[in-house]
């Protein structure tokens, strides 16, 4: 694969800005952007993995089904503190009590990605990040929460931003924190033929 791959085949099955500049970052601009749409609340009992294994799959059936015979990717990502999922951050309240839950603490964020091929074969892979917090002072928090930058992201931080200053250590793939695992993706891509179509 050399520059960019401009394919009218591929459709990126999300509403995430950062997972489209991801894509060009390894030279991959999709022909659309088509969001599923679908709800992506926990299903009772759901553990992270399942979830976002489960999310992932959905989105892609969905748009796929609008798109026959192209490429779909999706992808979803999780964050959580052990087995408890924190929600994407759509109010300053929820934003705060993750990022106080997060304080000193590790977690991990898991990133779902799903294929469906022209020829309608799914291909999916998980992967997981551990990414470990400083102690956060009230003042950090406010001030982070002052930014806005935590709006609607997963967990109430952007790693690729402000949030960046309180990470300690980072333990796996840093693209699958932002939103999509660039290296397990290429290899979904490479494995379905994509490149050779392009």
């Amino acid at each position: 694969m050399s520059g960019l791959v401009e394919s009218p085949t591929l459709v990126l099955a999300s509403a995430s800005p950062r997972r489209l500049d991801l894509l060009r970052q390894i030279a991959i601009v999709p022909g659309a952007v088509d969001p599923a749409h679908i709800d992506e609340a926990p299903a009772k009992g759901e553990l992270p993995v399942p979830h976002a294994r489960r999310l992932a799959e959905e989105k892609a059936r969905a748009v796929a089904l609008r798109h026959p015979g192209r490429f779909i990717l999706a992808a979803d990502t999780v964050v959580a503190c052990g087995r408890r999922i924190l929600p994407k951050a759509e109010d300053a309240a929820t934003a705060r009590k993750c990022l106080t839950l997060l304080s000193g603490r590790r977690h991990r964020v898991h990133g779902g990605v799903c294929l469906i091929s022209p020829d309608g074969k799914l291909r999916q892979r998980l992967v997981s990040t551990i990414v470990t917090f400083k102690r956060l002072t009230p003042a950090e928090i406010d001030a982070y929460m002052a930014s806005g930058e935590w709006d609607g992201k997963a967990g109430g931080y952007a790693i690729q931003g402000y949030a960046a200053r309180f990470v300690r250590a980072v333990s796996g793939s840093y693209s699958n924190i932002v939103g999509l695992p660039l290296f397990e993706t290429t290899a979904l891509l490479e494995g379905s033929g994509f490149f050779s179509t392009s």
